[in-house]
């Protein structure tokens, strides 16, 4: 079966990056263009059932999309062999190298591969992309570069600023060489290929609900592409796999069925294991119902390895005065679990979750952790680790602080401060 690769861009370019896409063998190539880089995270969202995967042509409508994707997703690195590209069309054309500013690409990459062509990069200037930048300002810095320095050509990664800027000063828009595509390609077959197996995982859920209600669980059961049987122990037990129970949670935020069922019946308790085998997943499912019911009659919680344990959702009300960060009644080290339990409840983990976060954030000192280092000391998926730090974000406890280039193609790894 084929790989099915999504590749957003510019009209003019996707195309082209397409073809060199389907040139692999065992992959479909999907071009999905736009009109402006902002429109990239609506294709996403609109698409993003039809793809196993996302291939952007550039860094900056692959950031722009980070809130939305639920799929491996890399784009294609604009230096070395296409910066090198761009170099021998300028000579060509009788323009000095040696005074070009270029936007987007990092400066250490500029820099790098310009010495290793041997081309003096003293009057060189490089403005990097980082979340809120805008093509404005990209035009901006490209017009005082050209205003100092005699004789410069802007180098741009974005049509958008090649547009406002042609005819007001010499400007060429740098388009993403086949071998680079090539590179970006292999990189995201090998994370789409991961992700086809994860998703293939065994997902099994044990539901505590009255028998009155295992018409109405077997419908929504449905809706996961699983099926309900009865245990020995009174409880139902779906059977589903991860891939369906990550769409129908919304990559695992929500769980909506609850609330459904929830409004017919008293008691909704919904304990979900992922495992690689029927055993794996079905000891993390009773884990995962167990924390279930501390969390309520009706809510659910998601269990796998690593103890990691997301509570999808609970359609209890927090009690009067349960504000983050409020003081309870209880004092000493029973006041301490119950504000643990209660920012547990609001940004969807388990006590034992937060607490290993909180490890982290302390061993940190006065470092900001990366989403790598969360995704290695919980021992989950990068894209796992994003979604928890977005949920303490949101509930206050953590702050974003910039950015960290890994080094290699993909998403530049976010930086927070996180404060429990």
């Amino acid at each position: 079966m084929d790989t099915s690769i999504g590749v957003v861009g510019p009209h003019d370019l996707v195309g082209d990056v397409a073809a060199v896409c389907a040139e692999q063998a065992g992959v479909r190539a999907v071009p999905f263009p736009y009109d402006h880089e902002t429109a990239a995270p609506g294709l996403v969202a609109a698409h993003a059932p039809e793809v196993d995967a996302w291939l952007f042509t550039g860094v900056v409508p692959y950031t722009l999309t980070q809130s939305t994707l639920t799929r491996p997703a890399v784009y294609v690195d604009y230096s070395g062999s296409t910066l090198l590209q761009a170099l021998v069309w300028l000579l060509r054309e009788g323009r000095d190298v040696t005074r070009i500013s270029v936007d987007t690409l990092e400066p250490a990459q500029v820099r790098g591969t310009l010495a290793e062509a041997g081309v003096p990069t003293a009057e060189v200037r490089a403005l990097p992309y980082r979340a809120g930048t805008t093509a404005a300002d990209f035009a901006a810095f490209h017009r005082r570069h050209a205003g100092r320095t005699a004789g410069a050509v802007a180098v741009t990664c974005l049509a958008s600023v090649h547009d406002e800027l042609a005819g007001e000063l010499p400007v060429l828009r740098l388009a993403p060489s086949p071998q680079s595509v090539r590179v970006a390609l292999r990189q995201l077959l090998l994370t789409a290929a991961g992700q086809i197996q994860e998703d293939a995982q065994l997902a099994l859920g044990l539901v505590e609900i009255d028998p009155a209600g295992l018409d109405d669980l077997a419908r929504e059961a449905a809706l996961l592409g699983g099926a309900v049987a009865s245990t020995a122990d009174g409880s139902a037990l779906i059977v589903t796999t991860r891939g369906p129970l990550h769409g129908a949670t919304q990559a695992f935020t929500a769980l909506p069925l609850l609330h459904r069922l929830g409004d017919r019946h008293d008691v909704v308790r919904i304990g979900f294991g992922l495992g690689h085998s029927g055993a794996e997943a079905e000891r993390l499912a009773r884990r995962a119902l167990a924390r279930a019911r501390s969390h309520g009659d009706v809510a659910a919680v998601v269990s796998s390895r690593n103890d990691l344990d997301i509570v999808l959702e609970t359609v209890r009300p927090a009690a009067s005065g349960d504000e983050v960060g409020a003081a309870h009644p209880a004092g000493g080290a029973d006041g301490v679990r119950q504000s643990r339990a209660v920012v547990a409840s609001r940004v969807g983990l388990s006590v034992a979750t937060l607490d290993r976060l909180r490890d982290l954030a302390t061993a940190s000192g006065d470092q900001p952790l990366t989403t790598r280092d969360v995704a290695d000391g919980l021992g989950v998926q990068l894209r796992t680790a994003r979604r928890l730090l977005q949920r303490l974000e949101l509930a206050g406890h953590a702050e974003r602080s910039g950015s960290l280039d890994s080094g290699a193609i993909g998403r530049p790894l976010t930086l927070y401060r996180v404060t429990l």
